[in-house]
């Protein structure tokens, strides 16, 4: 018998490994087109609760096109902050899908800020207008950095404004995005600023139970694309329902959310995102729909990235391979 060996990958390690944003879209791409064909396995994800609004949860998925199978186990503490700690943190156990022997453990973090931004570009690919240059950031954190990177992957940003509760996060934000992307950044002195006007508004705040609902309707412009990173938590049910197109990411995990309290108040979901990439429904059909997007995360954009990382880490030594 062959000896197994796992690889262990620490956050260094994987953020280390140099896969692009470019390369996790395309394989997002490859993933929701098979969730649209109805290929992909992913049940529900189960959960455990021990905070308010904190989360801890259990993502499986298989995408038969990526020969990829695999589980995340992840945690959402709004508080951490305060903590001095990160908000999302985890470990992803990819498997091999021929014998289901463990290849690797890594830690889930750098990738569930990649492949979160990528999946809101591939949700705009279909639901943006092509041209969208200016974007609003809620919420200065990872997700406020990962979803513009993947945004100016398809799109041509020249022009973001940034909110944030806290003024510290949104000034550091301005200046760390202005160094790396090379685009003009102004901050938003109350949340309106960064959604009127604006092509494409993305909401990265905390997920919460209740919404505080603070987008509101009129705000969103004609022919704008929203994506709802924080679920529902930051718009007003009348502002989602100035939507042509509501889309999510998965039509069944969202009705799950909605039967333990969330999603009370958003219109009728026109589709999911496999749905639009497989082509079994139109994105968008003029220049003055508003569209969005409330995507879930999902089990399967961890599991279309993690090979990448799992391969590139191989090619490059990174890491610690352990004996079971």
């Amino acid at each position: 018998m062959s000896q197994q060996k796992i690889l262990y990958l620490s956050k260094a390690d994987v953020a280390s490994t140099g896969v692009t944003m470019k390369e996790i879209i395309a394989a997002l791409l490859v993933a929701f087109r098979e969730h649209g064909e109805g290929k992909v396995e992913m049940p529900p994800k189960p959960g455990v609760h021990t905070r308010p609004d904190a989360f801890i949860h259990a993502m499986p998925a298989y995408i038969p096109a990526l020969h990829s199978v695999g589980m995340k186990w992840v945690s959402g503490y709004p508080e951490n902050f305060k903590r001095g700690l990160p908000y999302i943190t985890g470990l992803m156990i990819l498997n091999d899908d021929d014998t289901g022997i463990p290849l690797a453990v890594m830690d889930c973090t750098w990738i569930t800020g990649m492949r979160t931004g990528a999946a809101t570009a591939v949700a705009a690919k279909y639901l943006a207008r092509p041209e969208s240059s200016s974007v609003g950031i809620l919420g200065c954190g990872v997700q406020g950095c990962t979803n513009l990177e993947a945004l100016k992957v398809l799109f041509p940003i020249t022009r973001v404004v940034a909110y944030d509760v806290l003024p510290d996060a949104a000034d550091r934000y301005a200046r760390e995005t202005r160094e790396r992307f090379g685009v003009d950044v102004t901050i938003a002195k109350q949340p309106r600023d960064a959604v009127d006007g604006l092509d494409l508004v993305v909401t990265a705040g905390p997920i919460l139970h209740q919404p505080h609902a603070t987008i509101k309707a009129g705000w969103l412009k004609e022919g704008a694309f929203a994506s709802l990173v924080d679920f529902d938590s930051y718009w007003d049910g009348a502002a989602m329902r100035e939507s042509a197109k509501f889309c999510t990411d998965d039509v069944p995990q969202l009705e799950h959310y909605r039967s333990i309290g969330y999603f009370q108040n958003i219109p009728p979901i026109y589709a999911s995102v496999g749905e639009l990439v497989a082509g079994k429904k139109r994105g968008r059909e003029n220049a003055r729909e508003r569209t969005m997007t409330c995507n879930l995360g999902l089990a399967m954009d961890d599991m279309a990235t993690a090979p990448i990382v799992y391969q590139r880490a191989v090619e490059r030594g990174i890491g610690v391979w352990l004996s079971p």
